[in-house]
């Protein structure tokens, strides 16, 4: 007896590809609305930029270089997201790491399409060198970008907590460095969020068969006799 194809609307992709889209508009709606504000701060923004010492203490300033690195320059653009990618395909899941190459890659295009429409000057009290364009947050954008593929290839509570976690972490460090203004990592949050259910939403098919496949797989593998 043959299974009733499933009903559409619950399949999963309709949700977010609307969520998606909505956190893309949001997060554009908020950078044009920074744009005719001619990239001034926010009432927020000052008083969170007031808020952090000018001269961040030795912890948070290691804390802030840290995640600078991890999720900027060679190693957060290059080096972590091939690695994450070869893992995927090593774990026979090329469809996920093909989500999560494609999702990042155009999570970067669009934040730098917008940093450079909107061209937003960053704070005075920079710590570090950086490009032009506070808004969005890049770092910002990225982590919620990997933290949205995590939670779409491993559905589990714990890794939706820890990629919650790592995004608002990865925005603490780019306000405490002064990098950027807080609703530049809002504005990041958004894209990368959204981003991220965009390319779901597009390989839903492809990524549900693939995981799929791989239960069936796991469930059907031999086990140890035990002793």
């Amino acid at each position: 007896m043959t299974s009733a194809p499933a009903d559409p609307a619950r399949r999963p992709w309709p949700r977010r590809a609307i969520a998606g889209g909505i956190l893309l508009v949001l997060g554009g709606l908020l950078g044009w609305w920074i744009f005719l504000q001619l990239g001034q701060p926010f009432a927020i923004d000052r008083w969170w930029n007031r808020l952090l010492p000018d001269d961040p203490t030795e912890p948070a300033l290691i804390f802030g270089l840290v995640m600078n690195r991890v999720g900027g320059t060679w190693l957060g653009v290059f080096a972590i997201p091939v690695a994450v990618a070869l893992a995927l395909v090593l774990l026979r899941r090329p469809w996920a790491a093909a989500y999560f190459v494609v999702a990042s890659a155009l999570s970067a295009l669009v934040v730098q399409l917008i940093k450079n429409l909107v061209d937003r000057a960053r704070p005075e009290d920079i710590v570090v060198a950086t490009d032009a364009g506070s808004y969005p947050s890049g770092h910002t954008a990225n982590a919620a970008t990997i933290a949205t593929v995590a939670a779409i290839v491993l559905p589990r509570v714990w890794i939706v907590i820890a990629g919650a976690v790592w995004t608002l972490l990865m925005a603490l460090s780019r306000t405490v460095l002064h990098a950027h203004w807080v609703s530049d990592t809002v504005g990041g949050t958004l894209l990368g969020i959204g981003m991220g259910l965009i390319v779901a939403a597009v390989l839903t098919e492809q990524l549900e068969r693939e995981r799929t496949a791989r239960a069936g797989a796991r469930r059907a593998a031999p086990r140890s006799p035990r002793r």
